[in-house]
């Protein structure tokens, strides 16, 4: 018997967004000790058209929640996307996890074969089976907006390596 999709989404998800959470950790301390205005992290990008650190929490935070909620069928919670500081994105993702805590394997079961299909703005999306969802969407999608959270940290100075990213 092969991996659940459960068992290759939840624990994953759960693991990164604690290391997301670790990585903001060591921001808002490196901030501290350089004495920098931790909004400047906060509101910082890779570049003008790109996305700040703040929404990129968010994206990666709604991606995971919503996906499994999909996936399990159940409603999954709405944030408000007001986050500001640290601690607000702290927060959210500690919401996030306490979401995924709540989903049983079993509600996952045969969500792999069922149809997604869903709309945002003005697109409309739709993919065949979950498994394809779940890997060609959910995925790669997160852990862009949790790289990118991690390249913009890095270019502004925090001391971040692979460690700090790849956990065990």
């Amino acid at each position: 018997m092969g991996l659940s999709m459960y068992e290759v989404s939840v624990p994953m998800f759960v693991n990164n967004l604690n290391t997301l959470s670790d990585i903001l950790l060591k921001a808002e301390k490196d901030a501290e000790k350089r004495k920098i205005d931790k909004s400047i992290f906060i509101n910082a990008r890779l570049y003008p058209d790109m996305f700040s650190l703040v929404k990129q929490i968010q994206i990666a935070t709604d991606m995971v929640k919503i996906g499994v909620a999909r996936l399990s069928e159940v409603q999954a919670p709405l944030f408000e996307d007001n986050e500001v500081t640290f601690s607000d994105l702290q927060k959210r993702i500690k919401k996030t996890v306490s979401f995924l805590n709540k989903i049983k394997a079993k509600q996952m079961e045969g969500s792999e074969f069922k149809n997604i299909e869903f709309k945002m703005r003005i697109n409309k999306f739709k993919f065949k089976n979950g498994q394809i969802y779940l890997q060609k969407w959910i995925i790669p999608h997160f852990f862009f907006h949790m790289t990118t959270t991690y390249a913009i940290l890095r270019a502004n100075g925090v001391k971040l390596g692979k460690r700090d990213f790849v956990k065990m």
